[in-house]
């Protein structure tokens, strides 16, 4: 059995930190559309802390480069890239479009 390099391991927790902050900011928009917004601040917090998660791998990874050492650059890293920046811009996004629903609450 190949051992996953250092890269590999960073991306795919990247894709996976990053694919749950999506999902949960995407939950959250359905349960501001019905009025939840408990619920939505509770999977808001959840995205963010994945978000987070997210962030500080790819930090871990610049500062990995910054200090001489050479990172792979594959399709894998790419992707994760990829999904990271989705999911940050998903998350803003979203907690604007609940700050409206909450704004025509009242």
């Amino acid at each position: 059995m190949v051992e996953n390099s250092t890269s590999e391991r960073f991306a795919m927790k990247l894709i996976a930190n990053s694919g749950d902050g999506r999902s949960y900011a995407f939950g959250a928009l359905k349960r501001v559309k019905n009025r939840q917004f408990e619920e939505a601040d509770e999977l808001m917090e959840k995205s963010n802390e994945a978000i987070d998660v997210a962030h500080n791998t790819q930090t871990e990874l610049l500062i990995k480069e910054a200090s001489g050492e050479e990172q792979d650059i594959s399709l894998l890293m790419i992707h994760a890239q990829d999904h990271f920046m989705t999911s940050l811009l998903a998350n803003e996004l979203i907690k604007e479009i609940i700050l409206l629903y909450r704004d025509r609450q009242n």
